[in-house]
């Protein structure tokens, strides 16, 4: 009794080696076959890594990004300066950053999936939204409040 229950133990446990193998092998064959799997992220989540990405390049804590702290000396991030002061603040790397997501987000879902993306980067631009006060846009309503 006693080695039947051995041998069946023994059978169990080479059959998860032949899984833990399958499957390394199929993630090996994704991987050389360039799969990459789909990603969907929703506004929220891609606010709350840019806030991550602008405390990190604030490297002295002042809320405000000049060209010594930013990645590159010609960074095209410096287009977020609106109001010229040559530093981006807060709310200028925020609304700078949360309107790429929404030209990305080429079907107004409030999520941007790999594959919009993909089209984004490669020339798809949506259609020209209604100029106008946008709700939350500090600087543009700024503007109109004169």
């Amino acid at each position: 009794m006693i080695v039947a229950a051995l041998a069946v133990a023994l059978a169990g446990l080479s059959g998860c080696g032949n899984r833990e193998e399958k499957a390394a092998e199929a993630d090996a064959t994704a991987n050389a076959a360039g799969f990459v799997p789909p990603a969907v992220t929703s506004r929220v989540d891609f606010s709350s890594a840019m806030e991550r990405r602008f405390r990190t390049l604030d490297r002295n804590g002042d809320d405000r990004l000049d060209r010594t702290e930013l990645p590159r000396q010609n960074s095209r991030l410096m287009a977020l300066d609106r109001n010229g002061d040559g530093e981006i603040s807060m709310i200028e790397w925020s609304e700078g950053t949360l309107k790429r997501f929404d030209q990305m987000d080429l079907n107004r879902d409030g999520t941007v999936t790999s594959d919009e993306e993909a089209e984004w980067r490669a020339g798809r631009r949506p259609a020209p939204q209604a100029a106008g006060p946008v709700l939350g846009d500090a600087l543009g309503n700024q503007a109109s409040e004169k």
